[in-house]
């Protein structure tokens, strides 16, 4: 329901197109031939079209119909993907896993969908990510004297790579990346947030809207300072890892 909100009132793409470009660079570094790619994240349908240069088959997923629509795309959930196992060679994987109910069941799934010696590669949300949001609405929280879940909790690369590592996946690889952007206010970063389809979706959230006192709060923590522009940081956890390579049978 978030990304179709965000499909239909104009995605906000810039860190996920960074990602992409990102991921595509460090692909063309590697020496290997890939021939049929998993595509999971597609907010931009334009992606499909550029992996379709390095391999012959592309299959794209999207939780989100709109998304998934637009890229010519299947409307999945990633932990209960259902496709052929061993049907890819590589799977790009951007701005889903981090909020996916079953990360470890999913990194599973996807294991099953690679063929030996295929990559797995993508960009999710990091642990230090949106520091200000979170400084802000814990400001919220008090002015309303209740607390709520506002973020989902957040993966620290080290647990990403064993988390990668237990899946069955071997030489997880993981980096930190974090880009700054300035904001006048508060309001502005939560129109890119809606607009990224990143907003709020834990079950155990509050439905009760914020209060306005609670606004105010969040507002003056968010723009605490003498500056005219917040600087947020999204941070991002680019990753890679490769299924295991199949053995040759024993002999005798």
């Amino acid at each position: 329901m978030r990304r179709d909100r965000a499909a239909r009132s104009g995605a906000v793409l810039f860190l996920h197109n960074l990602a992409f470009d990102e991921i595509i660079d460090r692909i063309a570094d590697i020496k290997h031939r890939f021939n049929s790619a998993l595509v999971i994240g597609a907010p931009n349908e334009e992606w499909a079209d550029c992996i379709a240069e390095m391999t012959t088959n592309v299959t794209v997923i999207d939780p989100g119909k709109l998304f998934a629509e637009a890229a010519d795309g299947i409307q999945a959930v990633e932990d209960e993907l259902d496709l052929e196992p061993g049907s890819f060679d590589v799977c790009i994987a951007i701005g889903t896993l981090d909020t996916v109910n079953d990360l470890p069941g999913a990194l599973l799934r996807i294991r099953f969908l690679l063929r030996p010696d295929s990559l797995l590669i993508g960009a999710i949300s990091g642990g230090n990510n949106l520091p200000r949001l979170r400084q802000a609405m814990r400001a919220a929280d008090g002015a309303m004297g209740a607390a709520s879940p506002h973020a989902h909790p957040r993966i620290e690369p080290a647990a990403l790579a064993q988390l990668l590592g237990a899946a069955g996946f071997s030489m997880p690889v993981v980096d930190v990346e974090r880009q700054q952007v300035a904001y006048r206010e508060f309001a502005q970063l939560v129109r890119d947030l809606r607009g990224m389809g990143a907003t709020n979706i834990l079950h155990s959230r509050s439905r009760k809207a914020i209060t306005r006192a609670g606004l105010a709060a969040a507002e003056a923590e968010f723009q605490f300072g003498p500056d005219e522009r917040t600087v947020e940081t999204f941070e991002m956890l680019h990753f890679a890892a490769w299924s295991p390579a199949s053995r040759p049978p024993k002999e005798g």
